[in-house]
This record gives structure tokens, sequence and C-alpha cells, in this order.
């Protein structure tokens, strides 16, 4: 007994032929036999060796008494003993998982393991994800320190092994049978009513995983209130259905196990295809490609990664054509139970979301689906409650193997054996059996909707006039193209005779026709995207639009008119971004009531707007930036609704635009206003106004306390004016092509962005910066001297961007080759947040000379980084930067936390420019 207290060995007794209870109570022939042995011992040694007793006495163990025979109990206690020796042995089954740190860091005080109390805590995430595997580890890692312990792997199986017909109760009792028999290690153990657990449990420690459960039957029958257990008892429920969870009285902690990052499940997918946690030479892109098809999801990380190792370079390369657009078997069959677990009702929707409409916003899902009979609001909770779709930024997410897998159940209908022919399948989304079916004429009236990713396509593809003649029943039409592919692939030779009367989506980018077929239906439309199209106007006439919802335009180049609108009176969003002929719009627009959002940027021809817009009352977002032959607004109207107007680039427009009061963000940059109206003051919603300095702009000294951005573009002048300290609200202050411009005065503390472009004279910085969270911006600021960029470098800022060609010697870690480096901190870590400054100098990949001059309306680029420590990715804050747009000769500097416990890691830094690469890079610790 002393080794077990002092040194926590384990103790089992044998009572052979002996009472316990005469152990512990000196009773019997053991105590006649115990006090013979007390004779000529010191009072002291019989103090023990009765404590030792009483304990030994109390202390579970085997009782000879219990068998009746000998051999058979030897064989038991060697049995037991051997399972005690390997459970004893400490788990390295675990080791190297990749991103289980992260999650033992967030479990562990979930289970708050110090306290006494009975906690339930539910694992929650979609299959594959790693619920079962983050269990395990808690299991391993903790389970040895309570009195019992179960691991119940795959609950729900255990419903199917059940007697057939079963009533409810029966199935209680024979799962708290099952569960029995594990935590007690009694295979026949009787189960006679639903009190065992409790009864039995109700005063040990146990830790208990209860793994995939699927019902909340399953829950009622093993762990359906915390007092069934002891006090410190720890219950783990992992599971894809949030919903039991939450209806769960007991489990007021729920962890949503997040994929990986995209470092994480390249070194996932690395593990399983190579034995490391990085790719052979030669197969780098490869794996990257895997793993991004793979969508993060471990379990298909695993499964591919498997599949993949000991392949050649080649195979590799053969092999992936199919893997975009085919399930694995092994992965589609564990995902499959998710789908089948549905309604019929949810089954269709999920189909709906995999094929149409995923990362489509969720308020045109439910207007789309209206008709069906589905209640899809409903639906939509369920898939989401079930880890089928997430909800972010009010859009529907499903990963990309549970959209494999819904289109992989469209090919094989309601049966087990594929539809042959593409036509007669319910959605169509592969790219050669579309084609098929537009050039062969070959659609049914099965075929409800297209979806069309026509960069696919290696070749131009002429479709049939009659391609959709055999479709009546087709509803949601998509043919679109990657972002920036402005390739026309999608050809009618002949035109086009008919196009389903029943249509609610029309999205086809690069519309090949000047005007839609004169029987073209708009009865039922909701939505209709005819991106860089070739259309000159759409129909002749006034058409039924009363279900059209979502008009998108963009980049139509040569879309003279509008149609009328007289009908839209749903119309919620009007987009008609560069349609550089444009006009004019029709006066019916007023008509559209219901209109909120109407985009008409870089609208180069339109001179006006109708007068009828006043009409438009429900409008928010009015934007004609870029419109430069624009020169006057509407007057005597008041768009009550109107939250922003953008006038930036509307070069011509020389009076304020009075259109609404209620404005609540108002940009006014690079136009030639003269005056801004003392009114503003009075303007109770205004939040942010943006205005441009020029020489005949007079009166606006008034709405110095209202200026968030000033814009300034003055070859002429050689000092900020003295008034700009006194914009007390000033966020933004851009100084473009301001080439006399020598030095920077103080600039008022509320500045956040401040953005330097083409000031060749600009040399000194007379001021300082003091906010953590500014963004600098000096291009093309080429005679900067040595003690400004000093100071740029070394101030605590979001992200700086100013001229160099080397990465400074300021950043202790650097290369002069790539992206990547390894660092030696010189200090360790005090806490596991630390601070870095990094710098990266970029490069054009083609060789081209720099040119850029003009980086406004450029997209910016994005920068994102990953740290490795000790071989793990590790949490990054924030996880990405947003830069002007990529320039060479320029150096881009920013500043994030992230969570090291080392002082050996590996830093790597990527940029999204089909141009630029990093040349080099460095970094320092702050």
């Amino acid at each position: 007994m002393k080794c077990k207290e002092e040194f926590s060995q384990i103790v089992i007794p044998i009572f052979y032929r002996v009472d316990p209870s005469d152990v512990k109570k000196l009773t019997g022939n053991f105590g006649n036999v115990f006090k013979n042995n007390c004779v000529g011992k010191t009072n002291e040694v019989i103090r023990k060796w009765r404590q030792a007793l009483a304990k030994m006495g109390t202390t579970t163990g085997y009782d000879s008494r219990n068998w009746d025979n000998e051999a058979t109990m030897i064989e038991n206690i060697a049995t037991d003993i051997s399972n005690m020796l390997n459970y004893s042995t400490p788990s390295r089954d675990f080791d190297g998982l990749i991103g289980m740190r992260a999650h033992m860091k967030v479990m562990e005080p979930m289970l708050c393991l110090h306290s006494d109390e009975v906690r339930m805590i539910g694992i929650w995430g979609p299959s594959g994800i790693g619920k079962t595997t983050i269990a395990r580890i808690l299991f391993s890692q903790f389970s040895d320190s309570f009195e019992l312990s179960v691991f119940m792997e795959n609950v729900k199986e255990l419903m199917y092994t059940r007697p057939v017909c079963s009533d409810e109760y029966s199935a209680k009792l024979h799962l708290q049978k099952q569960f029995m028999s594990q935590i007690i290690n009694h295979k026949d153990i009787e189960i006679p009513h639903l009190g065992v657990v409790e009864d039995r449990l109700k005063d040990k420690k146990v830790f208990i995983v209860l793994d995939n459960i699927d019902q909340s039957i399953q829950l009622d029958a093993i762990a359906k209130e915390s007092r069934w257990f002891g006090h410190g008892s720890r219950i783990i429920i992992t599971t894809q259905d949030r919903k039991l969870l939450k209806a769960h009285d007991g489990i007021n902690h729920i962890y949503n196990v997040n994929f990986p990052s995209a470092y994480e499940a390249c070194q996932i997918f690395c593990m399983y295809a190579f034995g490391q946690k990085f790719p052979k030479d030669g197969f780098e892109e490869l794996a990257w490609e895997v793993a991004k098809l793979l969508g993060g999801l471990p379990l298909g990380l695993r499964v591919m990664g498997s599949h993949f190792r000991g392949m050649s370079k080649h195979e590799w390369i053969n092999a992936l054509p199919r893997l975009r657009t085919r399930l694995d078997a092994n992965i589609q069959s564990i995902l499959k139970f998710s789908y089948n677990a549905l309604c019929e009702e949810d089954k269709d929707l999920f189909l709906y979301i995999a094929c149409l409409f995923n990362n489509k916003r969720i308020e045109k899902v439910e207007e789309h689906l209206a008709e069906k009979s589905l209640n899809v609001k409903q639906g939509l909770h369920v898939l989401t409650e079930k880890s089928l779709i997430s909800i972010e930024g009010g859009r529907i997410k499903m990963h990309n193997l549970l959209e494999q897998l819904g289109k992989e159940i469209v090919r094989h209908g309601l049966g087990h054996q594929p539809i042959r022919e593409p036509g007669k399948r319910q959605f169509l989304v592969d790219t050669r059996d579309i084609c098929e079916l537009l050039t062969n004429d070959t659609g049914s009236k099965s075929v409800i909707g297209i979806h069309f990713y026509s960069s696919e396509l290696s070749s131009e593809l002429n479709i049939s006039e009659r391609a959709f003649e055999g479709m009546p029943n087709l509803k949601f039409l998509r043919f679109y193209y990657r972002y920036g592919d402005e390739s026309d692939k999608l050809y009618l030779p002949q035109g086009l005779n008919y196009l389903s009367q029943k249509l609610k989506i029309l999205e086809w980018d690069h519309f090949p026709l000047t005007c839609m077929p004169s029987n073209f239906c708009t009865e039922y439309l909701v939505e209709l995207n005819m991106r860089f199209s070739k259309l000159h106007k759409l129909w002749e006439g006034n058409r039924p639009l009363a279900n059209l919802n979502w008009m998108y335009l963009n980049h139509s180049k040569i879309l003279k008119e509008l149609p009328d609108l007289s009908t839209a009176t749903n119309l919620q969003e009007l987009f008609l971004v560069k349609c550089s002929s444009l006009v004019e719009l029709p006066s019916s627009i007023g008509k559209a009531t219901n209109l909120q959002k109407l985009y008409l940027n870089m609208c180069t021809s339109l001179v006006e707007l109708p007068s009828s817009i006043g009409n438009l009352h429900k409008l928010q977002k009015l934007t004609l930036n870029g419109c430069s032959k624009l020169e006057v607004l509407p007057a005597n109207i008041n768009l009550e609704s109107l939250d922003e107007l953008d006038l930036t680039d509307c070069l011509v427009l020389k009076r304020f635009p009075e259109i609404s009061t209620n404005i609540k963000v108002l940009k006014l940059l690079r136009t030639t206003i003269k005056e801004v109206p003392s009114s503003i003051k009075s303007w109770p919603r205004l939040r942010d106004l943006e205005l441009s300095y020029n020489q005949n702009l007079k009166g606006f000294m008034h709405a110095l306390d209202i200026i968030t951005t000033m814009y300034f573009n003055d070859i002429e002048m050689q000092e900020i004016p003295l008034w700009v300290k006194k914009i007390s609200r000033l966020q933004t202050l851009i100084l473009n092509g301001c080439k006399k411009l020598v030095s920077l005065p103080q600039l008022p503390d509320s500045l956040s962005y401040l953005k330097v472009v083409n000031c060749e004279s600009l040399e000194r910085l007379d001021c300082s910066f003091h906010n953590p969270k500014m963004s600098l911006g000096f291009i093309n600021c080429l005679k900067l001297n040595k003690e400004a960029k000093e100071l740029i470098i070394q101030i605590t800022t979001k992200c700086t961007v100013l001229p160099g060609r080397e990465v400074p010697v300021y950043f202790t870690h650097r290369t002069k080759n790539g992206s990547s480096l390894r660092v030696n901190l010189n200090r360790r870590p005090l806490s596991t947040a630390s601070r870095f400054k990094a710098c990266i100098l970029l490069v054009n990949k083609y060789c081209k000379e720099n040119e850029v001059k003009e980086v406004f309306g450029r997209k910016m680029m994005k920068a994102s980084y990953c740290i490795i420590d000790l071989g793990l990715d590790v949490q990054c804050r924030p996880t990405h930067h947003f830069l002007p747009p990529s320039l060479t000769e320029h150096l881009y500097i920013f500043d994030f936390e992230a969570d090291v416990t080392s002082n050996e890691l590996f830093c790597d830094f990527q940029v999204d420019s089909n141009e630029m690469v990093i040349k080099e890079c460095g970094i320092i610790q702050l």
C-alpha cells in the first residue's frame, strides 16, 4: 500500500479463501493469524499493519470464492493484469497528428478537469472533420485518472444491431446493455430497467466518450442526466447534429471543429502521401492542388493521401482529372450516411445546393425555390445543424466533397445504376455531358437545372439553335466563366430558337447574340445575369417582369438601351457596371419602386439620370463611380432611404448633389465640385464625406469637422495647407501627383490611412505617427531621404509601402532568394503570443519594367503568411493583409502576431498576383 500511495503503483489484492471483510476488520481465522504475527512487534509497526490491511480490505480485487475453478480464476487474473500493463504503456498513436495541439488547447479548458462538477461536452462538425480523433486523444490522455472509462465507438451503428421491430424502450435497454457491458467489462450483464446506469455509476468518477451520436434516444439511454454519474465525471459526445447537443439540458459546452488551414491540410495530405509533412521534390504543386480539391477535409486528405502514396509523378497527373469530378468510393460511403438520414424534402434541398446554389446568398435561394414544395428556411436550418452546410456572411457554403457527393447522387438518380443519358438527369453539372446535350439536342423533360463552368472548355463550342427545345421544364440555367476569363467560347452560329418558358434564373456570361430570342419568356424570371454579353438590347416592348428581383448586365460594353422596366416592381438590384455604350436610363426605372441597389460604375457615355429616380424611395446605394461624362444629377428630389452615393471620378460634375439629406456615405473624390452647401452640417446621418481639393473649391470650410477623406492632386502645391490640421475627423489623406511637395507636416491624430503617390520631390517627414492600426503608402516617392525611410520602416503600423530595392538590414532575418526563410529567435518567447514585422519585395515574373504610375481603382493585393513552429502551422493574427496594387522596387511591410512556443520557426509568404512573385523577404521579432 505504501507503493500505491507514494509511487502511484497499481495494487490488486487476491483474497484467496479469505473474506475481504475479515481482512478489513481483522476477524475470523485471518484475525487470529494476524494476532500471532503481532507478537514481539512494536505498537507503531502493528498500527501501520492495521491501516494497510483496512485499506486493502476495501480495495477492488479478486475473491477466490467467486470462482469454482482455480485455473479459470488464474487465467482471468493474468488476462486482466496483461491488459492493465498494456493500458499503462504511454500511447504514441497520436504523436505528430497535424493541428491537434490547437484542438487540445480549446478542449482542455472545456473539460476543466480540476472541477468536481459533472461536465458534458459536445464535439460538433461535419463527417470526416476529425471529431472522433479529437475524442480519442482526450480519452488517451485523461481516462486513466478516472475510476471507470469507456470509448463507445460509432454509437449510431449500435442502433442497427438491436432486434428488428423493437420499440423505443427496448432500444434504450439494448443501448444501456451495450454501454454497461463495456464500462464495467462484463459482457453478459443483464439490464432489467433503465435505472441501472444511474444506480451503478452515480458514485463513480467516469470518463465516457459517446462517438457519432445521431438520435436523441441514444443520449437519453446512456447519459440523459448529469446526476447519473459521480462527481468529477466527464462525458464527451461527438455528433454531426448540433440540434441534439443544444436540446440536451446537461450539455453546456460545444466545440465546433473547424477545417484546418490550407497549410495544415497540405501537411496532413503529405503525411499519408509521402510519410512526411512536406511534398517530395517535384510534387509541390501537385500536392497543393490535391489538398485544395479535397477542401481541407481530414478524411479526404487521409484517404487520398494513402491512394497517391508510391505513385509516380506521371500517375499523379493522370489521376487528377478524375479527382476533379468524381468522389472516391471510400469517402462517398462515409459522407452518404449523413445524406441518407435526411427526410426526402431535405434531400431535395441538399441536391439543389450541391448542383446549383453553393456559395449563393440565402435570400436568393429562398426566392428561387419559393414555388417548390420545400420549406427552404427550415431545410437550411436542418442542413446547418447537421453540418452539411454552413452560413457565412449571408451565403450558403457546402464543402467541396459534399458538393461532389450531391452531384454523384444526381448521376445515379433514385437507383444504384448511373443514368447513362445525361439529358434524362434532373441536374447537369459535368462539362462533357453538357457539351453533348447542347450540340446533339438530347435534353428531356427531366432536366430542371444546368450549371456549366464554361472556362473548363479547351476550345470553342457551337451550340445548336434547338439545344433547349427538349427541356420545357428547365428553370435554372447558368453558363459562367472564371473571374478574369474574358475569352468567348460559347457561340450560337444559327441563333437560338427556344428557351424554356419556366426559366427563373438565366445566367449566361459572354452571351453571343445582340438580342434575346423574340419568344423569350420573362414571366417567371427571378434573376437575369448577362455579364460580358454582346447584347445591344435585351428585347422589344413591355414584358412581364413582376418576378424579376436581380438584374446584372455588367461589362456589356455595346449595350445601348435597357428594356421598359414598368412591370419590374420587385426589382431589388440593377448592376450596369462598365456598360460603356449606355447613354441613358429609361424613365420607366421610376416604376421599380423596390430597387435597393443601382450600380452604374464606369458607364462612361452616361450624361444624366432621369428625374423619375426620385420615385425610388427604397434605394439604398447609388454608385456612379467613373461616369466621366455625367454633368448633373436630378434636382428637387429626396431619396429618403439612400445610405451611400458614390460620385468618385465623375470628372465634369460641378454641382454638389442634393438628392437626399439622409445619406450616410458621400464620395466626391476627383470631381470638380465648386462649393459644399452649408446645409450639409444639418444632415443627421452623414458619417463619411470624401472630398477633393481643387483651386475652384471655395465654400467648404464649414465642413471641416465632417470631412473624413481628403484628396489632393495639385502639381503646384509645395506644402500641405494649414487647415488640413483642423479636419478633426480626417481618416484618409491622399496626395497624388503633388510634384513640388517637399515635406509632410504633422497631420491630424485621427488619420488612419495616408497614401502618397507620384510625389517625386518629397524628401522629409516632419511628422510622427502614433496610430498602430494606421496604413501608409509612399508609392513612387523616390526622393525620400534616409531618415524618412527609417522612420517609416520602424514605426508600428498595420501595413506600409515605400520605395526600395532590397529588404533593409533592420529585418534581422532575411533571404534574397524566395518567399520563405528559417528564423532562429535570439530570445525564446515569454508568452505564446509574439509580435513580428515582415517585409517582402516583389519582382515581375515576366521580367517587365515597373510601368505602374496610376494605382487608383486597381484591385488590392492579398498577402498571406504561414508560421511553422515545431512542425505545426500556428495561428497568426491577422491571417492576411490586403495591400496596395503590386509594384516592383517597392517594399511591403506589415505586422502580425503568432502563437509560437519555440525559438526555431519556418516562415512562408504568398501574394495573390498573377504577374508578381516574391523576390526577397525578411522578418523581425518586435
